[in-house]
C-alpha cells in the first residue's frame, strides 16, 4: 500500500494512495478516536461512494451523514452552518471524527467545520477528484469563500489521514480531470523540472485515465506538497510557492462567480499569466513560456482570461489576495522551470502589460 507521510511532528499523518482504498480499513479505522463519525459529502458523490464508507465503518462506529449541495458556489458560511447543525442535532462530542468524502469544496468545508466545532475535532480526508487528491486534501488548509475573495475565511487544521482511492477517478467528469491536471502541472513548474518533462511525455495517458500514469502523477504531486508543507505549515514563507497562478486565478473565480470557472481552469490560465510576467521580468526563457502554454492547453485548460475581464478588474480582486502584505501585492513567479519565488519585485507597468496581453 503506497504511503507517504506529511512530517509535522506530533501532527504528522499518512497519505494512502492506491486502488480500492475505500475498502481498506487500515486507512480509516485507526484514525477514528471514538464511536462517533460524521460523514460529510455532497449530492453528487453521495450515491456513488457513501455506501462503501458505511460498509467499511458501519460495524465499528455510529455513522451520521450530512449531504451538501454540489458546487463552488455553495462553499460559504451558510452551507458550513449545515454541518454544525448536523453535528449538534446528532449530539456529537469533541471526540467525534468528521470524514470528508468529496472534492475540494467538501474537504475545505468539512475541515473548517472540524477546526471550529467545540474548538477543534479530528477529521479525515477522502478526496474524490484529481484536484483534491493532489492538492487541497493535503496540508491542512480549510475554509470558505466570501463574495469579495476566495478562501478568505478559514483555518489551518491538519487531517489525521488522507485516503486517495484512484478508482474514484473513473467516474470523474472530463472537465474535472482537466482541472486537477492544472495542479499537477503546477508541481512540475514550481519544484521539479524532470516531472514537467514527464508530464509533457505522458499528458495523453493522464487524459486517457491510464491508472499507472495517474498513480505516479498523484504520488509525485503529494510528495512535493508534503515536503513543502513540512517546511512551512502555515504559509509564512516557502509554502506560498504552491500558489503559482492562484492570485490571477482567484481573481477570475471571484469575478465570474464561484463555479462558473472551476478552480483548476482559473489556475491554468493564471499559470500562463505568471509565466508571461516572469518572462517580461527576464527571469524565464521564451521556450519555457511556450512549453508551459502548450502543456496547459493540451490538458484541456483555458490559457486566456475570461472575455469580460479587464486589467482593472484583475487588479481590484488581486488587491484583496491573501499574499498582499502591508499594501504590497506579492506573486508567485518563476526563475526557471522548477524554480518558483514569492516576490513583490516587479513593476506595476509589467504586470499591466501581462494583464493587457491576456484580457481581450
Amino acid at each position: 500500500m503506497p504511503t507517504l507521510n506529511v512530517d509535522l511532528g506530533e501532527r504528522s499523518y499518512p497519505i494512502f494512495i492506491g486502488e480500492n482504498m475505500l475498502a481498506n480499513p487500515e486507512t480509516l479505522v485507526p484514525y477514528i478516536v471514538s464511536d462517533q463519525v460524521m460523514l460529510v459529502t455532497n449530492s453528487t458523490v453521495d450515491p456513488l461512494y457513501t455506501q462503501k464508507i458505511e460498509a467499511l465503518l458501519g460495524s465499528h462506529f455510529r455513522i451520521d451523514k450530512v449531504v451538501l449541495p454540489d458546487g463552488e458556489q455553495y462553499k460559504n458560511t451558510e452551507t458550513l452552518n449545515g454541518i454544525f447543525d448536523a453535528l449538534l442535532e446528532k449530539r456529537h462530542n469533541r471526540r467525534t471524527t468528521l470524514v470528508a468524502l468529496g472534492g475540494g469544496v467538501v474537504g475545505d468545508m468539512a475541515g473548517f467545520a472540524a477546526a471550529c466545532y467545540q474548538r477543534g475535532v479530528n477529521f479525515i480526508q477522502v478526496p474524490t477528484t484529481l484536484l483534491s487528491q493532489v492538492d487541497s486534501s493535503v496540508g491542512g488548509k480549510t475554509g470558505v469563500n466570501h463574495p469579495l475573495g476566495k478562501n478568505m475565511i478559514g483555518a489551518f487544521h491538519q487531517p489525521k489521514s488522507v485516503v486517495i482511492d484512484t478508482d474514484v477517478l473513473k467516474t470523474l467528469p472530463d472537465r474535472e480531470l482537466s482541472a486537477g491536471l492544472a495542479e499537477v502541472i503546477k508541481y512540475g513548474l514550481i519544484a521539479d523540472a524532470n516531472f514537467f518533462v514527464w508530464l509533457e511525455d505522458n499528458i495523453g495517458k493522464l487524459l486517457a485515465r491510464d491508472s499507472v500514469a495517474l498513480a505516479y502523477a498523484i504520488e509525485v504531486s503529494c510528495q512535493t506538497k508534503a515536503d513543502v508543507v513540512a517546511k512551512d505549515e502555515t504559509e509564512s514563507g516557502v509554502r506560498a510557492i504552491l500558489n503559482l497562478g492562484h492570485t490571477f486565478g482567484h481573481a477570475i473565480e471571484s469575478h465570474q462567480g464561484y463555479g462558473v470557472w472551476v478552480h483548476g481552469e482559473a489556475v491554468g490560465a493564471g499559470m500562463v499569466m505568471a509565466c508571461d510576467l516572469s518572462f517580461r521580468l527576464g527571469w524565464l526563457g521564451q521556450d519555457i513560456v511556450d512549453r508551459a502554454h502548450a502543456l496547459i492547453s493540451r490538458a484541456g485548460l483555458p490559457v486566456r482570461a475570461p472575455k469580460n475581464m479587464t486589467p482593472d478588474v484583475f487588479l481590484e480582486y488581486m488587491a484583496v489576495d491573501k499574499k498582499v502584505l502591508d499594501g504590497s501585492l506579492r506573486l508567485v513567479l518563476l526563475k526557471g522551470c522548477g524554480e518558483a519565488v514569492v516576490t513583490n519585485d516587479f513593476s506595476a507597468a509589467l504586470l499591466n502589460e501581462t494583464l493587457a496581453e491576456f484580457c481581450e
